[in-house]
């Protein structure tokens, strides 16, 4: 199968995991990187072997690019994402989709003109944990998902981020800097969300840095640090879930666990790609370990765009697709919108639930 020619926009840490990863699948063809700071491009692509350091107008340029792995700060990926469709590429985003909503709708609208694809982060979700619980579902090891629970407690980023300040502002907090992981999954295993509820606010009005760099400087908090809803499915499940900056103390919470008509099952952490599956049925007292699928257990950033890529050569859709994260990005919306409002959010959009990887998948490859 014709390799498919990729190019990265924005080389900041994130995109090692996604250059090295790009060059073990074998429909990808890494071939250029760009960056708003041309040495850092230079230093990527000397690390990782890309034989193209561009300007982002000549990485757009050229021809021969299919796919554009936009990896921007998330206040570009709108921006960028549209000047890629433009150019008439296919784009893979990091997640978020975009900053808002309407930023979201115009992604998706230019590439349906266009007759291109989107895809975005996160790609979590094919790894061989929830992969694995999704098959278990399927089975009916656990009978009919009925309810779920889905827990992010943390105590923010000030103690550890070196410029931690964009966490506290605007487009910031634990909803969107992790609810894409967690809600992705769900709609992964449960199917798309039709209505939340949410309650939403913050511990403290100002935070101080203590993390080495700038240690000391107080920063204020302009956005919700605990965010708390419930979700109704369209499969009529109901899931409870908590985001948090404001949990000082830890917790032992698990990150996920659905819970069916004949057994419960606990989801691994969904910002990996591996973990740890238990599952208990009616009647048992002991949770018991299930044996990961085989497939991609360690972290695999840059299966989304393969994913794309084989979608592109075959026609097939691609899993972490537009339509998915334009989802997810209502639904992080929602909990806040709700909470403003004090009324239900009824989401506007929908999704189809990504299909399950192919059983006995070989290392790096997808088709």
């Amino acid at each position: 199968m014709k390799k498919v020619k990729v190019g990265v926009i924005g080389c900041g840490k994130i995109s090692s995991i996604y250059m090295e990863n790009c060059q073990k699948f074998a429909i990808l063809d890494l071939s250029a990187c760009a960056d708003m700071d041309p040495a850092r491009a230079a230093e990527q692509a000397a690390a990782y072997g890309i034989p193209n350091v561009y300007t982002v107008d000549q990485l757009l340029a050229d021809p021969e690019i299919e796919i554009v792995i936009n990896l921007t700060i998330p206040a570009a990926h709108a921006e960028i994402s549209l000047r890629a469709l433009e150019a008439g590429k296919h784009v893979y985003v990091e997640k978020p989709l975009a900053v808002t909503r309407e930023e979201g709708r115009k992604v998706l609208e230019a590439a349906r003109a266009k007759g291109l694809l989107v895809g975005s982060a996160p790609e979590t979700f094919l790894g061989a944990g929830i992969q694995t619980a999704l098959k278990m579902i399927e089975d009916g090891v656990i009978g009919r998902p009925v309810a779920a629970t889905s827990f992010m407690m943390s105590r923010g980023h000030e103690f550890w981020h070196p410029d931690p300040e964009f966490y506290y502002a605007a487009g910031g907090g634990p909803m969107f800097d992790m609810g894409p992981y967690y809600l992705t999954a769900l709609v992964q295993l449960l199917g798309p969300i039709r209505t939340v509820a949410g309650i939403t606010g913050k511990a403290l009005a100002e935070r101080t840095i203590t993390s080495e760099k700038k240690a000391g400087k107080k920063i204020p908090v302009d956005i919700p640090t605990h965010v708390a809803g419930t979700l109704q499915f369209s499969s009529g499940a109901i899931a409870t879930l908590i985001m948090s900056f404001d949990v000082f103390g830890g917790s032992d919470l698990p990150p996920i666990e659905i819970y069916g008509t004949e057994g419960s099952l606990q989801v691994p952490d969904p910002n990996t790609f591996g973990g740890t599956v238990k599952y208990r049925r009616m009647g048992e007292s002991e949770w018991r370990e299930q044996p990961l699928l085989p497939g991609y257990d360690q972290n695999t950033r840059g299966i989304g765009p393969a994913d794309m890529a084989y979608a592109i050569r075959t026609g097939r859709p691609h899993r972490a697709s537009g339509e998915l994260a334009y989802h997810v990005l209502e639904a992080m919306w929602a909990f806040h919108d709700s909470s403003d409002s004090k009324h239900f959010y009824e989401m506007e959009s929908s999704c189809g639930r990504p299909s399950p990887l192919p059983p006995g998948l070989a290392p790096y490859t997808l088709d």
